[in-house]
């Protein structure tokens, strides 16, 4: 599928494009170079204009031929970004490549035309920044080093997937970077606050650091030499990301992007770190996640199980092992009141392990229990999970309904209303 090159005949515009052809080359893709004239311009100068662009394209096209890509070239008319796009989506592109605006660019090329690209795009977006390294992997001549912008979304999971199929090109020494906000993270796992900035507590840090393990996990056969790394934060992400993209001298940033708008982009990482990053930097939008027949099947190798102690309870420690495959790990969580002594918390303990089925350590899947008390519930039952960075959690549920419900409360609804990870509800037969 081909790549697009957008141009303006700039110095920067001229290395973007050969980077962009030697990448179709590597990928046995087809460069398309393109340019847009704004509508007003052409109205205004006429024919002269479009045959004097045309030859530009043309010359280019010829430039670019003799790094052995397949070159073609497309003058276009209109607003950059939206004409950019419809191209883009009418080829069936797989990546757009643009040189990056100036730095003399008033406040780093806000609101300008890469900018609104980045808004347009559906397809990933690198914009190009010191090219040479790109280009000497592109010629095989050394590994890629890129820095991957971590965090449980959607569009990480997009930004993963391009990820993977640019390790199928060549050798990639990837790091996975996460930044975080100690007081937010701490909160979520359910662990200590730390008493102050660059204080994070080392069990928060183990925390954060296996959940960067097990997102970049899907990587590992397709890029051997993969590392995590965590970057305490305060304010805004995309400043400490870059940074980090800096200690780790990487060549590539690649983020996911939500397209935020409006004031959303205050706060947007992706938006800044086109802006700010010294190197090249892809975004890549949540549409470009792959779907349908080229997805991968989730894995699931850990299994959260929640209980009460009741019937109810045990056959929902039931459902978790029979959904746990062999040599996976099973956290078995009960909540007890928050007034409980360490004595009736040592027996419920117990009770807790008279609760395990006999077949759920067999296949050599690891059972880890736990015992905590406290008001909330859900809280507890949410923040086990995140913690323990679960692939899926299994409770039961008595599907209360009407004043049953507004009154005694559930427990499994607030767990589905505070927690994106998939949740198994497990209900008594009526009958």
């Amino acid at each position: 599928m081909p790549i697009v090159c957008a141009t303006h005949f700039s110095e920067a515009a001229h290395a973007a494009c050969e980077a962009a052809a030697l990448l179709a080359r590597k990928a046995g893709d087809t460069l398309w170079v393109v340019h847009v004239l704004p509508k007003d311009t052409v109205k205004a100068l006429g024919k002269p204009l479009l045959v004097a662009a045309e030859g530009a394209l043309a010359a280019e096209a010829r430039r670019l031929e003799e790094s052995g890509a397949r070159v073609q070239y497309q003058l276009l008319t209109g607003e950059p970004a939206e004409v950019l796009q419809e191209f883009a989506v009418k080829q069936g592109a797989t990546l757009v490549v643009t040189a990056a605006p100036s730095r003399d660019t008033p406040f780093l090329g806000l609101g300008g035309t890469v900018d609104r690209l980045a808004q347009a795009l559906e397809v990933p977006l690198l914009v190009a920044r010191e090219t040479r390294a790109l280009e000497a992997w592109a010629r095989e001549e050394r590994p890629l080093k890129v820095l991957l912008g971590v965090d449980r979304s959607r569009p990480f999971e997009a930004a993963r997937d391009w990820v993977k199929a640019l390790c199928g090109l060549g050798p990639v020494e990837l790091v996975g970077g996460r930044v975080f906000w100690a007081h937010a993270e701490a909160q979520r796992l359910g662990l200590q606050h730390p008493a102050g900035f660059g204080e994070a507590t080392p069990e928060l840090c183990q925390a954060l650091e296996r959940e960067v393990e097990a997102l970049v996990e899907p990587l590992s056969k397709s890029c051997p030499q993969v590392r995590v790394r965590l970057e305490e934060g305060i304010g805004r992400i995309a400043d400490h990301l870059v940074t980090l993209a800096q200690k780790e001298e990487a060549d590539l940033l690649v983020v996911g992007t939500h397209h935020r708008r409006a004031m959303a982009r205050l706060w947007s990482v992706s938006h800044h770190a086109r802006r700010l990053a010294p190197m090249s930097v892809v975004c890549v939008p949540a549409h470009a996640a792959t779907r349908g027949a080229g997805a991968e099947l989730p894995r699931v190798r850990t299994v959260l199980a929640t209980t009460d102690l009741s019937e109810l309870g045990d056959r929902a420690i039931a459902y978790a092992c029979a959904l746990l495959p062999p040599g996976g790990t099973l956290h078995l969580l009960h909540v007890a009141p928050p007034q409980a002594t360490p004595e009736q918390l040592s027996a419920r303990r117990q009770q807790l392990e008279q609760s395990l089925p006999r077949a759920a350590t067999e296949g050599g899947r690891t059972v880890e229990l736990s015992v905590v008390s406290g008001h909330e519930v859900a809280d507890l039952i949410t923040q086990a999970a995140e913690r323990h960075c679960v692939d899926l959690l299994c409770l039961g549920t008595h599907g209360r309904t009407g004043m049953k419900r507004a009154v005694l409360g559930s427990v499994a609804q607030a767990v589905l209303a505070r927690s994106d990870r998939p949740v198994i509800l497990v209900r008594t037969p009526t009958a």
